[in-house]
């Protein structure tokens, strides 16, 4: 064992974390495990392993080159899990809504996802079902609305619409 950090961020090596699914063939216990160990096998281009977490209906349309293409040309730079919903060890289906930072193209870029898991009845593995866009958070404004036909905070007496909002 090389005791090497996992890429997926947890306080763990990789042999004892995403490791013991992409390598040891141990199913991950939770959606929320399947989604790191998914994140490390792109960072590990794992492309097999990506294909056999994908749900059934979708492996024949894996694009297995453009995958690899992708995950090799990325400096990875790290996950961050925002919300998990569901997808323990009871469940049969969960959420997990992350950030994975990379590098590409010298330019750093993130992917923001929402991806749901299900858990196959008879083997009890989790797959990969679907992607969805996270809502984007509210803006919240620090400074109080200025309306048109207030008075423009410049302090020149006029309308703001007539001034600073012209």
């Amino acid at each position: 064992m090389t005791n090497t950090p996992c890429p997926c961020g947890a306080a763990r090596s990789y042999e004892t974390c995403c490791g013991l699914y992409i390598d040891g063939g141990k199913p991950a216990p939770t959606a929320e495990a399947l989604m790191r160990s998914r994140y490390s096998a792109y960072v590990k281009t794992k492309m097999a392993y990506l294909r056999d977490t994908l749900a059934p209906r979708d492996r024949g349309q894996f694009d297995e080159a453009g995958a690899k293409k992708w995950a090799t040309e990325s400096q990875w730079k790290g996950l961050t899990i925002l919300a998990t919903e569901r997808g323990g060890t009871a469940d049969d289906e969960g959420t997990v809504t992350f950030v994975a930072r990379y590098l590409a193209e010298g330019a750093e870029r993130e992917h923001r996802e929402q991806a749901v898991f299900r858990r196959d009845p008879q083997t009890k593995a989790w797959y990969f079902d679907e992607a969805r866009t996270p809502k984007a958070a509210p803006v919240v404004r620090e400074a109080p609305k200025v309306g048109r036909n207030d008075p423009c905070s410049c302090g020149s007496g006029k309308k703001f619409k007539k001034c600073c909002g012209a």
